[in-house]
């Protein structure tokens, strides 16, 4: 078995990638840590996982694994890489610390990076965009999710040459509370988020660098929160400069999704859930993108839908490890998630 460690094991995504890993029938997970709950049970933290017989451990006490997943803040990893890199031979980083190609995306956008020597050794985890340079890397950088749903929904678009890269893209994206980690803020209380549909970023979002840095285009870009815990939707307004059929999508998102495990498209049809929407799958590894032409305005409208947690984050992590130490890819992450369900 692969030994592996999860550094911030006691947030959501942390508790996500143990559920994960505990399902997995390649890893083992030997480690997880958290400095606010060191020598409690992993289901002290995390209900689902009470059955695991695992207490978290003080973070600076690392185990030598094979592979660790870093589920910290941003600014922790790039800190700390040495000691997590001296630990495991894959370093798979969930925050922001890596996943930016240069070091002018972080001074623009962050505070600078520590490291920046380093970008160019990090790869990106999204295999649907970065497949080909996984096999081998021993540093991984998983995508932010709003940036994951927005990459997954222009990509084909971009890859069959409908957009250039110098279109108008205007996105909008609504996202559940989970985004906002297990820590809180006086937004996220019950009483204030419940039945909202608030703009938390209308401008500016540190999203919007990956996007620009991995499909070469500038979007305006608005992120919503809204009342549901699980999910991220991104509607996506495209204004190609040549006129486009809906033969050409259907062909450009075949051509890009057909042999992709965990992409399926939802555009259109007679059904309740004619588009994509983050409720369809909630708990899974799956995205779901679909789009719908508007001749008269000259626009694609491009929908995708992901549990942040999952595919934007601790699902992303796991898939890129499969590719990257030569397992199944779809290894630990075939389940589908349910339905019907309660507010994802």
């Amino acid at each position: 078995m692969t030994r592996a460690a999860v550094v911030g094991a006691s947030g959501f995504t942390g508790g996500e990638l143990c559920r994960l890993l505990d399902g997995h029938p390649e890893f083992e997970l030997v480690q997880a840590t958290s400095r606010s709950y060191t020598n409690k049970t992993l289901g002290n933290v995390h209900p689902n996982l009470r059955h695991l017989d695992v207490r978290f451990t003080d973070p600076e006490d690392l185990e030598s694994v094979d592979v660790l997943f870093a589920a910290t803040p941003h600014g922790v990893s790039m800190g700390r890489i040495d000691a997590f890199r001296d630990a495991a031979d894959t370093v798979v980083d969930l925050s922001a610390d890596f996943r930016l190609p240069e070091e002018r995306y972080y001074e623009e956008w962050y505070d600078g990076h520590e490291r920046p020597e380093l970008l160019d050794e990090a790869e990106y985890a999204l295999p649907e965009l970065n497949r080909e340079n996984l096999p081998g890397a021993d540093l991984i950088a998983a995508g932010g999710c709003n940036a994951t749903a927005t990459l997954l929904g222009l990509l084909p678009l971009y890859e069959d040459g409908i957009l250039s890269g110098d279109e108008r893209i205007v996105v909008d994206v609504k996202v559940g509370s989970s985004e906002g980690g297990a820590t809180g803020s006086a937004a996220s209380h019950h009483a204030e988020r419940s039945g909202i549909v608030r703009p938390y970023a209308p401008t500016g979002h540190r999203h919007e660098a990956e996007i620009e840095a991995y499909l070469g285009a500038r979007v305006s870009f608005t992120v919503h929160a809204v009342d549901m815990i699980r999910g991220a939707s991104a509607t996506c307004h495209v204004f190609p400069d040549s006129p486009v059929s809906k033969g050409d999508l259907w062909g450009a998102y075949r051509e890009e999704y057909d042999d992709e495990p965990f992409v399926r498209m939802a555009a259109g049809g007679g059904t309740v859930y004619r588009y994509p929407e983050p409720k369809a799958v909630a708990g899974s590894n799956f995205a779901e993108v679909g789009f719908e032409l508007d001749p008269r305005n000259e626009r694609v409208v491009v929908f995708s839908a992901i549990d942040n947690m999952m595919k934007g984050s601790a699902g992303q992590a796991v898939h890129a490890a499969n590719v990257a130490l030569g397992f199944d890819e779809r290894a630990g992450l075939e389940f589908t998630g349910f339905h019907p369900i309660g507010a994802p």
